[in-house]
């Protein structure tokens, strides 16, 4: 009997997704990939984010030469119906949407394995879930349980160092006096004759009015094949992970990459595994190469984090999508939608949307504290915020921007993925950048001429949602902290004759 057809998504592209162990595709199975327009159609990408999926499906189906058919068409739907049922039954590993999900399981001829990319099981978590008091689903529980079942940094039954959690060696500010970390760059990509195709395509496209992009393509920043993946894994541990820990949360304006890994676009692209990941982390540590403190960041962020948002987007139900406990309405205003840094006068805030504008990335601290704070403070419809981090970063898929910025980001949730809503005034950008100097605006002053928008932003909103956050413990002393602003009338006026103008 002939082998089944495997379907490749395009953020499937690693050799696990064709490996025929534990309950993998049929050994030198057909491949079908299918390059969909109508992708491109549905939201407004960022044109870098564009040119890297396409680039890596492409790469990959050059890679595996007549073993497989690759489609382009208008839909899904119709690269299958062309498909015309070659060789048999598909299958095809668990996809990474909901919407996606539901489209290959409406297919009679598609037959749907378990999900790759991950450390965990769907049913593994969610025995797990089952077992956490109150259904409180924390991540720090949940990253130590990761840790015990995947022995990773650990000695016998106790973490490695004999503490889980290094945070508190991992939020330095960045060094005095220095516009760069002074770290060796990142891993950096050549460009090759399919990424000229891919671009060409894009701008044919665009020029015909089939799509429409926001923000700019540069040279590819980002690996598209498993052999620049594993450059950059290998660039990353061995001449950048150790500096990663104690900078982990600060910014640097002529230095958007500091020392992270740039890792999540080839992890989501499903390019790299992220047990190999972590497991290379850990060798770098006992071996010397790496101090623990950055090691264990690193691992919490993908055996923690990324494992934890993953879990969540399919526990928490589609339900969540249209979670919005603190009834935020506001539409994003255009200066946002069109990534336009030049319409901000905020340093903090320029410079992070211009990160986006030319690279379709940022680090964590200035997608959670400076977008994303922005957001929540102006009450911006978190439904709307979660799609534009979707489309304009190049890591953003529904899996890994719907709990992020309905839960962590935007608080839109209540609480049930964290403790707080993540936001602050000047004073905390001030300290961990250098980005408040040059502003116009200063970080201690709420009022007036000079007065910080994320300041002034942040006693706004609690005192928008006083009642509420009054009653959450981790809160209520900086909601008590209103009754001894004596100019709390005059900044409330100002905050609201902003309106949606650029700060």
């Amino acid at each position: 009997m002939a082998p089944r057809t495997h379907w490749l998504f395009g953020d499937q592209l690693g050799p696990h997704f064709l490996d025929p162990r534990h309950g993998g595709p049929d050994a030198d199975a057909p491949v079908l990939m299918i390059e969909a327009r109508s992708v491109l159609r549905r939201r407004r990408f960022h044109r870098a984010k564009a040119h890297l999926v396409l680039s890596a499906m492409r790469h990959r189906a050059a890679e595996l030469g007549d073993r497989v058919r690759y489609v382009q068409a208008e839909t899904y739907a119709d690269g299958l119906a062309g498909f015309g049922g070659h060789g048999g039954r598909l299958t095809v590993c668990h996809p990474t949407s909901r919407a996606a999900l539901d489209f290959v399981n409406a297919r009679d001829e598609v037959d749907v394995l378990d999900a790759r990319g991950f450390l965990l099981t769907r049913t593994e978590f969610g025995a797990w879930a089952q077992e956490q008091t109150g259904n409180r689903l924390r991540m720090e529980g949940f990253y130590r349980w990761v840790r015990r079942r995947h022995e990773l940094l650990m000695d016998g039954d106790e973490p490695a160092g004999g503490t889980w959690n290094l945070d508190h060696d991992n939020r330095e500010p960045p060094p005095r006096g220095c516009s760069t970390l002074e770290v060796p760059a990142p891993y950096s990509p050549a460009e090759d004759e399919i990424d000229d195709e891919v671009r060409h395509d894009l701008d044919r496209w665009e020029r015909d009015g089939d799509v429409s992009f926001v923000g700019r393509d540069g040279p590819r920043r980002f690996p598209v094949t498993r052999r620049e993946s594993l450059a950059a894994l290998r660039r990353f541990v061995s001449h950048r992970l150790g500096d990663f820990g104690r900078y982990e949360d600060a910014m640097l304006a002529a230095d958007p990459t500091m020392s992270h890994s740039l890792l999540s676009v080839p992890l989501n692209l499903g390019l790299l595994d992220p047990a190999e990941c972590v497991e290379r982390a850990e060798e770098a540590w006992r071996s010397g190469a790496a101090p623990l403190n950055s090691v264990e960041g690193f691992v919490r962020q993908i055996a923690g984090w990324r494992e934890y948002v993953w879990q969540l987007y399919w526990h928490f139900g589609e339900d969540y999508r249209g979670r919005n406990r603190l009834r935020h309405t506001a539409p994003l205003p255009d200066w946002f939608l069109d990534l336009d840094a030049e319409a901000v006068t905020a340093n903090c805030l320029s410079t992070a949307l211009a990160q986006v504008r030319d690279t379709g990335w940022t680090h964590h601290i200035p997608r959670l504290m400076v977008l994303g704070s922005r957001a929540l403070q102006d009450g911006w419809d978190p439904a709307a915020v979660t799609d534009w981090f979707h489309r304009c970063f190049v890591d953003g898929y529904d899996w890994v921007m719907l709990p992020n910025v309905v839960g962590m980001s935007q608080y839109a949730d209540g609480g049930r993925m964290t403790t707080k809503p993540y936001t602050s005034g000047g004073a905390y950008i001030n300290r961990m950048s250098d980005l408040c100097a040059p502003c116009a605006y200063r970080p201690t002053d709420r009022t007036g001429e000079h007065a910080c928008p994320y300041t002034a932003g942040y006693w706004a909103f609690l005192h928008r949602h006083r009642t509420a956050l009054s009653a959450n413990h981790r809160m209520a002393r900086a909601v008590k902290g209103l009754d001894r602003l004596k100019d709390l009338d005059e900044l409330l006026e100002e905050t609201s004759e902003r309106g949606d103008r650029a700060p």
